[in-house]
Formats: structure tokens, C-alpha cells, sequence
């Protein structure tokens, strides 16, 4: 069987949701399939099996599937850095920090090491479904694009396109990639989902004769806009979030600060209809919040400050409401953080909240480990991914108003877990009905 290539004709095409939706249709067909892209760029990182730090989205689309997480569903993974910097993390493990500049001038050294994560899969699964990145066709940067171009051509994918409908330009965009795609991709191209339409479908059926008469592009199907309260991967899919609350439910506030990162750490709050969860970007009253959650930052001393200058820092440190702080959030809960080594910033010392009688060391080897932890008074699966340390507070720490711990995944629970399935098992049957899964076959040679 072939391996497939998701490319987006434009970026938040949908490509991380379809590349599980068509991994889960090939499984349920017999075949063993894994996820896989490249390099992915995001704040939002998670534990694999194997102890190495992975993109939310991989390890999402391997959870779907039952399959093994490892540094192999995504070899190169780039999180924010200082100023034009990203850290850079390579086999699951934190090489250095890059500036952007010289991550690329350096690209063609990762080849090797994303060519090897992909055969090792491919020696192993009957398919691989490997999600690409941005747009495939950014014609200054094609021979730089790890996730698209040179996967597609190394490993002679075949290549489903996928057309965000709700940006507009739908047919221009779809004519265009398919266009400036290299002559030999274009002819692995078997087709293009139209995604994310709103309405009655049959509305877009002259939409599909003149992609399949005029563009001479196979749709493979048109499917509807229907939100998704999981596997958050960025900002732009965590403000499509929808809750049912009921009228006397819990009002919870995050702190969304400008490097926010591990958003599923809210999943299992928003899919409460005894919550009512609100991001907080501006400096408002906390008072009338039931409780305030500090989350996990990718860059917590500069979103500290952003905390003071915008004037949360102030209204955290005076009001009663009930806070919670999660990794970057706890560690900002703490007297002081000291950055020594110039770890996250320029900044050597900063005051923190002062909840915590103990300063935050931000120390050069990062702690990334997965397990079961006693916290909170109760057994919580879950994980940990941070550079800062605490001697006295090491995990966690629960004191009035104030509670902290550094393991991400603590309103994980059994209840979630059977929302989750449920919620998957429905989303790709709907998804199924609208896919012309003939045609998807015969494109892969099956």
C-alpha cells in the first residue's frame, strides 16, 4: 500500500484533523497505520512512551489509532524562542536554541534524521499517514519543507490536498498548490476534501463539478464545519472551542498569555457542562471567577512580565478567588525564578507572585518524564516537561486559596476518557459519511 501525504492548500486547513480521520478509516479497514509529520512548529508538547517530547498532534493521532508513541511520529519539533530564536528539539531531545535564520541554512543536516523516523515506521505499519505543514507550494522555501515536498518526493507519497472552504478563495487556492506543485507530485495527487463547510452541503455540488471538470481534480469529499473540543494544537484551533453549560456552572478563568503552550490540559474542562471556561487576555476583575488557572508557558519569564504589564500580576497577587498553577504557571507562583544560564531569557532573576516561599532554578537539562504522581490528594496520570526547579516544592504544592504542581494531564479521569472516545468514534463517523472512501482506495492501490 502506498503512504499518504496530507497537504493543506493553506494554513489551519484542517490537516492535523483529517491525517487521523483517514488514519482511522484506512485501520478500520484492516491495516496497521501510523501518524507522522516531519516538523511540526508548537508550544504544545507531550510525553511519548519512549520518554521524548513529541507535538500535541502526533501524539493525538497515535492515541486515536492505539499506536505506540515515539520521537519517530515527529522527529523535528521547533518551540518558541527568545526574540528570533526557536528551541529546537531533534529525536525528541532538546538540541539548542536556533535562530530561524540558521535553522534553515542548516535544514538539509535534518534530512537524514527525518528520511530514518520515516522508514522506521514504514518498516513497521501498512501506511503511513504523514500530515504536512503551512502550504506545500511557498515557492521561496520549497527546498527547505521537511513536512511537505521533501517527504512527498523522497518517499513517493501519494498526496491528498485539503481546502479550508471557510477562508474563501477555495478554488484558487486548491488550482494554485495543485498547479506550482512539482510535475512529479502532481501526478501522485488523488484527490482534495473540501473541509469545514457550513450548511446545507448539496450547495457546493457545482463547487465539486467544476474542480472535477475544469481543475480535473478528483473530490474525494465536502465535509462539514463541526467543532472539535480536542487535541488543541494551536491558538487558532483553541478559540473554535464550543461548551453546553448548564446555568449555575463553574466559572473557570486561564490566563492566556502570549506564549501559552499545553492548551490540552483543558480539555477535560471544557467538555464539563458544569463549567463555564473563559480565556483571560486583558486585565480584568478576578472576584467574580469561581477559580483562576495559571497554565503552562513556553517562555515563562517573558509571559511573567507580560503579567505586570498588563496588570494581572496585581489583581493575582490581591484576589481570594482560588488559583491553580500548571508548570510555567506554578513556576511563576514561586518568590523568585533565576535564569542563571540564560536559559528562557535575558533576564537573570525575576520577581515571581510570592504564593511560595522558595525560588524557581531554571537549570540547563530539562526534565521530561511521564508517570503516575500522588497529587492533590489523589493518583493522577500524567507528565512533565520543564527546565525550573523547585528544592522544597518539587511537584507540587497546596496551601488556602493556592495550589501549583509542575505534571500537566491532572483533570485526566475516566469519565473524560469515555467523552473522548465517544467524541472520536462519532466525529470520524460523520466525517466517513461525507468521504468518498472508493475513491481513496483506489488512489492508494489497495
Amino acid at each position: 500500500m502506498k503512504n499518504i501525504s496530507i497537504f493543506g492548500t493553506s494554513s489551519d486547513a484542517g490537516k492535523s484533523t483529517i491525517t487521523f480521520v483517514i488514519a482511522k478509516i484506512i485501520q478500520d479497514l484492516g491495516y496497521s497505520v501510523a501518524p507522522f509529520k516531519a516538523q511540526n512548529v508548537s508550544n504544545n508538547a507531550m510525553v511519548a512512551d519512549d520518554g521524548s517530547e513529541i507535538a500535541v498532534a502526533q501524539y493525538f493521532q497515535a492515541d486515536v489509532l492505539g499506536v505506540p508513541t515515539s520521537y519517530h511520529l515527529n522527529p523535528v519539533l521547533l518551540k518558541s524562542g527568545r526574540k528570533s530564536s526557536a528551541s529546537l528539539i531533534v529525536n525528541g531531545k532538546v538540541i539548542q536554541d536556533k535562530d530561524v535564520r540558521e535553522y534553515y541554512r542548516d535544514l538539509d543536516e535534518l534530512k537524514p534524521i527525518v528520511a530514518k523516523a520515516f522508514r522506521y515506521l514504514d518498516s513497521r505499519y501498512d501506511c503511513i499517514i504523514a500530515e504536512g505543514a503551512g502550504s506545500p507550494v511557498e515557492l521561496n522555501l520549497m527546498d527547505k519543507d521537511l513536512s511537505n515536498i521533501f517527504i512527498a518526493s523522497e518517499f513517493d507519497t501519494k498526496i491528498i490536498l485539503v481546502a479550508d472552504i471557510e477562508k474563501g478563495g477555495v478554488f484558487a487556492s486548491i488550482w494554485g498548490v495543485y498547479n506550482l506543485l512539482p510535475k512529479k507530485l502532481r501526478e501522485n495527487v488523488i484527490g482534495v476534501i473540501i473541509n469545514k463547510f457550513r450548511g446545507d452541503l448539496t450547495l457546493f455540488d457545482k463547487g465539486i463539478k467544476i474542480i472535477e471538470d475544469e481543475f480535473k481534480i478528483p473530490v474525494l469529499g465536502v465535509l462539514p464545519y463541526i467543532p472539535f473540543n480536542l487535541g488543541f494544537e494551536d491558538s487558532q484551533s483553541l478559540i473554535n472551542y464550543k461548551q453546553k453549560n448548564s446555568l449555575n456552572s463553574k466559572r473557570v478563568g486561564v490566563i492566556a498569555y502570549p506564549t501559552m503552550s499545553n492548551y490540552n490540559d483543558f480539555e477535560p474542562l471544557i467538555a464539563r457542562d458544569d463549567i463555564s471556561l473563559e480565556f483571560i487576555k486583558s486585565d480584568i476583575d478576578l472576584n467574580s471567577f469561581d477559580e483562576v488557572i495559571l497554565a503552562g508557558s513556553k517562555l515563562v519569564i517573558k509571559d511573567l512580565e507580560w503579567l505586570k504589564e498588563v496588570g494581572l500580576f496585581r489583581r493575582l497577587k490581591r484576589t481570594k478567588t482560588k488559583i491553580l498553577g500548571i508548570c510555567g504557571g506554578y513556576e511563576m507562583m514561586f518568590k523568585k525564578l533565576i535564569d542563571k544560564d540564560n536559559i528562557e531569557s535575558n533576564i537573570s532573576s525575576i520577581e515571581g507572585l510570592g504564593f511560595i516561599n522558595d525560588n524557581i532554578i531554571f537549570q540547563k537539562d530539562k526534565i521530561v518524564k511521564r508517570g503516575e504522581y500522588n497529587i492533590f490528594g489523589k493518583r493522577v496520570k500524567g507528565f512533565e516537561i520543564h527546565h525550573g526547579v523547585s528544592k522544597k516544592y518539587p511537584l507540587f504544592f497546596e496551601k488556602d486559596n493556592i495550589r501549583g504542581t509542575f505534571v500537566h494531564g491532572i483533570f485526566d479521569n475516566r469519565e473524560f476518557k469515555e467523552y473522548k472516545k465517544e467524541t472520536i468514534d462519532n466525529f470520524v463517523d460523520k466525517m466517513r459519511e461525507r468521504l468518498n472512501i472508493n475513491k481513496i482506495i483506489r488512489g492508494l492501490n489497495i
